[in-house]
């Protein structure tokens, strides 16, 4: 269910897009998002971490402007998707091929925000047949790698949690993720950005108090409604080995990245447009961590849907 707390939001998102469930090959169930064009060529989108597969409207309106379908799913623990403990970001090539298995889609191209980045480069780099390009936003780097200092420049929040990921304690990870599961559930804009201060830089911190922020709040509050184990699983497999190698993937990459960002710092994009093949970088000075997800999709819409 989308918060009722933002009810215009949820008028707009039911207005502009199809609710699925979708059967994994294993079993398991997936809450999935269909809108734009119906006919139109697909972009797959991946959300954040915490979030769900929610679409901010802005989105919406511009792909269907551009005539493309664009189409999401929360990743396993997240809103109404089955968890699948244990994940690594390269397994979400099996849900994303069973969603558009779903809907009969063959290729498609695709783009990822904060978390979700990783997630489309998983694709990018294991679906190379299926992806005709794709985009990461604000995305992390693979943890331990050599040349980047993974937590560098990260906000304290941020470095807490990463903390108690890299650990190994995933009982201690699962009861940090239900901590901030609670206190976000029924967050709106102002609480959101109370509970991310140490995370927002001034560019961030005016995009949650705009219309950006009411998306935020509902898209997380959605992802955490059962608990916060999506989150858990996901910090998880940020800090273990991925499942793909980026410097393998040889389809068109955009990386996107600000560099006012306190939750995914610049140097993780750097190092990523260094390390994929041919990638076109996008290091933006004047932006943060979420104002490139509310300022530039249009961008990346259109390099896409240039290569489909």
């Amino acid at each position: 269910m989308i918060p009722s707390a933002l009810p215009e939001l949820a008028q707009e998102d039911e207005m502009e897009s199809r609710r699925h469930r979708v059967e994994t090959t294993d079993g398991r169930s997936l809450d999935v998002i269909d809108a734009g064009e119906p006919t139109g060529p697909v972009v797959y989108y991946h959300h954040g971490t915490p979030a769900s597969c929610l679409l901010a409207p802005e989105w919406v309106e511009d792909a269907s402007r551009r005539g493309l379908r664009l189409i999401s799913h929360s990743r396993p623990g997240y809103g109404g998707s089955d968890r699948l403990a244990g994940r690594t970001v390269g397994q979400v090539v099996s849900d994303v091929a069973a969603v558009l298995d779903h809907f009969g889609v063959g290729r498609f191209a695709t783009w990822g925000v904060s978390g979700g980045g990783p997630h489309a480069l998983a694709c990018a780099a294991l679906l190379p047949d299926r992806v005709a390009a794709a985009a990461s936003i604000s995305g992390g780097a693979p943890y331990g790698v050599e040349g980047l200092d993974w937590l560098e420049g990260m906000g304290e929040m941020n470095v807490q949690e990463f903390q108690t990921a890299i650990s190994g304690d995933r009982a201690a990870v699962l009861a940090y993720a239900d901590a901030m599961a609670e206190a976000l559930r029924q967050a709106g804009p102002e609480q959101l950005a109370r509970e991310m201060s140490t995370l927002l830089t001034p560019v961030d911190a005016a995009a949650v108090a705009g219309r950006f922020g009411a998306f935020l709040a509902a898209s997380a509050a959605e992802g955490l409604a059962r608990s916060g184990a999506g989150s858990a699983d996901d910090d998880l497999a940020f800090v273990s080995p991925w499942g793909f190698e980026v410097g393998s993937i040889t389809v068109p990459v955009q990386i996107w990245q600000g560099e006012q960002d306190l939750m995914v710092p610049a140097a993780h994009g750097a190092w990523l447009a260094a390390r994929i093949p041919g990638a076109e970088a996008h290091l933006e000075p004047s932006l943060g961590h979420l104002t490139v997800a509310a300022t530039r999709i249009g961008e990346v819409h259109a390099w896409l849907a240039g290569h489909l």
